[in-house]
């Protein structure tokens, strides 16, 4: 048999921060790296590259499109989109582009996470970045464009003054200080003429067949991690397009995995790494008894309440999903623990089945729970890769989340009472006026919510003698030697803010880390 393919360092996962940790390796000529991706490229597609056309990519070809286990709180008919294709979910979702709150990344260090402090971080935003918005602390010249939305919608500018009307000032994001109750146009990572500014466009596409040290592999199921004699981490077993024959690739330095908050604990799993018990049951040789792989799911679970418009709504969008509003429920919060999306757009996708009426011009505010203390699990299906896991948010098992998100609805409705929504908004369509009382509510919220899909925390950095954390604060795998992760599953909890910046954030400390040695 002919020896594998050898690299310095393989990156399993080519997404949001896969891409970002291959391209700036890469920027030392003397160091080689492969990228090896489950989906196509994005190169030339403009079903991904178009940023207005994303809701067409949800339970598409380009989706994992992982159904949840049955919920005893929640609706069982939910899925996670989980992209597949290069840029992963970044070149899959609205690109709403957020820094994470201060409060939370000084948060992540005092938990154990040493150097991931706001001081350690903010400064990886600013290299990243090349942003519209005003502040010394922006970037100008980095890979990533954000600029803030144009205020071209109407009903959006009209449920701005609506806010302010009912105590929720406009307030610009992503100034230095978190928004704890304000509301404004997005800002979103996506070129002036509209193409998406993904990780793959942003960190990938300048540099593919440019860099001789950067092979980027597209169609490639990661199967299992491979290892030395000696205990290393030293390549990645993939199936190969043929979807019958196996292929490897040698890492001689490190292997870092970043295939997302489902699919990395799915790997590291199906690897030997994970809850020994589990493991065994599932027929996997344990290599490291790692309890916190797979653990600690946490997401953003997301309500609707929607409108049927008096006027028409706009036919042309950025990405359709413009404004966000922040709240704190309860006194005395240095976060929020309440936030809005405003849809020009109706949003049916879980109303529908239930026998709620849809419109095709309406408009929506999605509350979602943005610090949810209901956590779940990803667990194997079988040993088998090509088996979907098993995904169990346990959505609305805390009574917090269930008090937030009603909430939600409650304010939702006093907003769009306010006398500038009076022009545009029409009849209640979900959850109806006639849901009033907390039972009413949370019973339309249990069996309609969908996610703002967040999934996070599934294999989460630690303090060293953290057992439920299956990484240190340099991202590698306790147990082993040679592998880090580098993803969403890392966070110790998911910021109360969209994350994919922040996750392009960890591709920037985790090249660091490595440069660094």
């Amino acid at each position: 048999m002919p020896s594998p393919p050898e690299f310095d360092y393989v990156v399993v996962g080519g997404g949001t921060a896969g891409a970002v940790v291959a391209a700036r390796l890469t920027e030392d000529p003397g160091v080689s790296v492969c990228v090896i991706e489950a989906g196509p490229s994005d190169v030339g597609d403009d079903n991904i590259l178009r940023l207005d056309r994303w809701m067409a990519l949800l339970e598409s070809g380009y989706d994992w499109d992982y159904l949840v286990e049955p919920q005893e709180n929640g609706n069982s008919f939910m899925r996670h989109a989980r992209a597949k294709v290069l840029g992963g979910c970044s070149s899959h979702n609205s690109c709403i582009a957020f820094w994470a709150p201060a409060e939370d990344l000084d948060e992540w260090a005092a938990l154990g996470c040493t150097g991931w402090s706001a001081a350690d971080c903010f400064p990886l935003y600013h290299r990243l970045e090349n942003n519209d918005a005003p502040g010394d602390h922006h970037g100008r010249s980095g890979p990533v464009r954000l600029r803030t939305v144009p205020p071209a919608d109407p009903c959006g500018r009209a449920l701005l003054e609506a806010c302010a009307a009912a105590g929720i000032p406009t307030t610009p994001f992503n100034t230095g200080t978190t928004v704890v109750r304000g509301a404004h146009w997005f800002q979103i990572n996506a070129r002036e003429d509209g193409t998406r500014s993904s990780a793959s466009v942003s960190y990938l596409h300048p540099v593919m067949g440019r860099r001789p040290n950067l092979e980027v592999r597209t169609g490639l199921q990661a199967r299992r991690l491979l290892f030395a004699e000696d205990g290393r981490c030293s390549g990645v077993e993939f199936l190969l397009p043929d979807t019958v024959h196996t292929g490897t690739v040698a890492a001689r330095r490190e292997v870092i995995v970043a295939c997302g908050a489902i699919d990395s604990p799915k790997l590291l799993m199906l690897s030997g790494i994970g809850p020994g018990e589990h493991l065994r049951e599932v027929g996997v040789d344990v290599r490291v008894d790692s309890p916190g792989v797979g653990s600690h799911l946490q997401d953003h679970p997301e309500g609707v309440i929607m409108w049927e418009a008096k006027q028409p709504m706009v036919t042309t969008s950025t990405q359709w999903w413009e404004i966000g509003i922040f709240v704190d429920t309860e006194p005395g919060l240095d976060r929020p623990d309440l936030m809005y999306h405003y849809g020009s757009v109706p949003f049916d996708l879980n109303t529908y089945r239930r026998g709620y009426p849809t419109s095709d011009n309406a408009f929506c505010l999605t509350p979602n729970v943005t610090r949810a203390r209901s956590t779940g699990t990803v667990r194997l299906r079988t040993r088998d890769f090509r088996d979907k896991p098993k995904v169990d948010p346990r959505y609305f098992t805390h009574d917090h989340d269930i008090r937030v998100m009603t909430h939600g609805l409650r304010l939702a409705r006093e907003i769009v009472s306010q006398t500038p929504m009076a022009e545009w908004a029409g009849t209640e369509l979900a959850p109806g006026t006639g849901a009033e009382t907390d039972e009413e509510l949370f019973a339309y919220i249990r069996e309609t919510h969908n996610t703002v899909y967040h999934p996070a925390g599934t294999v989460r950095m630690g303090a060293d003698d953290d057992r439920e954390s299956p990484l240190d604060a340099r991202l590698r795998v306790k147990g082993v030697r040679g592998l880090r992760v580098a993803d969403a599953s890392v966070m110790p909890f998911l910021p109360a803010v969209n994350p994919c910046i922040t996750t392009m954030m960890i591709g920037e400390k985790c090249a660091d880390m490595i440069k660094e040695g």
